[in-house]
C-alpha cells in the first residue's frame, strides 16, 4: 500500500515476485504519499486492489475509491500530454478495470480465490446495486461505467455475505446501529469537552504552516537502491518476465 514513490527497481521486484499493490487514491492524493501509482501498476503488470486506507479522514466508500482512482489517473495522463502539446483521445484506465480491481483485485490481494466474482463454487458474496428512485439510475447504457461513475452507497439494495443477507432494501439486517451511534457521539462530546473549544477548532481548521516550516523526508521510498527514475520507459522489461 502507498507504493506511489517507489523506484523502478521496487516496482520490478514486486512484479517479479508475484506481489500486489493496493491503491488508496483518496489517501495518497491528500496525505502526501504521492500520486496514486496507477501508471506504474499498469506498466509493470502488477496485480491491483483498491482501498481507502482509513475512514477517519476519507470516505470509506468503494464507489468513491473507484471514481477517485479513475479521475486521478486520467488527470495525470492528460497533464503529461498537455505538457508535450498533445491531446489524449483514448484513456489508458477504464471503468471496467477499476471495477475489477475493487472485486477480483481485492480478493486476489487477500489470497482468496473463492471470492471476487460470481462463479460456481465460489462463496455467495453479492452486492446488488438497485435504486429505481435515483434520477441517475437510467438509462443503463454501460454497466461498468454506470457503477463506477453514477452509483453510490445509497444505491446498494442488498448485500449477501457467504449466502447470508446482511443488508436488504438499503438497511442492515440484524444490526442495531442506534446504541453504537450514541456511544460514538458521547465519546466525541467527551473529548471535545476535555481538550476545550479552542483546541478543538484548531484541530478542525488547522492553520497553514509558514513557508520555512520543516519539510520531512519522504518515508515511502522502500528501497535502498537508487536509480535515475522511478518510471521506466517503454523499453524496460520486468525482471523475471
Amino acid at each position: 500500500m502507498h507504493a506511489s514513490t517507489l523506484t523502478r527497481d521496487s516496482y520490478q521486484r514486486i512484479a517479479a515476485t508475484g506481489g500486489s499493490i493496493s491503491v488508496a487514491t483518496e489517501s495518497e492524493c491528500s496525505a502526501g504519499q504521492g500520486h496514486a501509482p496507477t501508471e506504474q501498476v499498469l506498466q509493470y503488470g502488477i496485480p491491483v486492489s483498491l482501498s481507502m486506507d482509513t475512514s477517519v479522514w476519507w470516505s470509506g466508500d468503494m464507489f468513491s475509491a473507484m471514481r477517485a482512482t479513475l479521475n486521478a489517473d486520467r488527470m495525470a495522463e492528460h497533464m503529461d500530454a498537455h505538457l508535450k502539446g498533445d491531446t489524449i483521445t483514448h484513456l489508458r484506465l477504464r471503468a471496467q478495470q477499476v471495477l475489477a480491481w475493487t472485486t477480483r483485485g481485492g480478493a486476489s490481494a487477500l489470497g482468496r480465490d473463492d471470492l471476487g466474482s460470481l462463479q460456481e463454487g465460489k462463496k455467495a458474496d453479492v452486492v446488488l446495486v438497485k435504486n429505481d428512485a435515483s434520477p441517475v439510475s437510467f438509462p443503463l447504457l454501460n454497466p461498468y461505467g454506470h457503477v463506477v461513475f453514477q452509483a453510490q452507497r445509497a444505491d446498494v439494495h442488498t448485500v449477501v455475505v457467504d449466502g447470508r443477507v446482511v443488508e436488504y432494501d438499503g438497511r442492515l439486517v440484524g444490526i442495531d446501529l442506534a446504541p453504537v451511534r450514541r456511544e460514538v457521539e458521547a465519546t466525541v462530546e467527551y473529548l471535545r469537552a476535555e481538550i476545550g473549544e479552542e483546541a478543538w477548532q484548531q484541530g478542525m481548521f488547522p492553520e497553514r504552516p509558514e513557508a520555512e516550516a520543516e519539510i520531512l523526508e519522504n518515508p515511502y521510498q522502500y528501497t535502498d537502491y537508487k536509480d535515475e527514475s522511478k518510471r521506466a520507459g517503454g523499453e524496460e522489461r520486468v525482471l523475471g518476465r
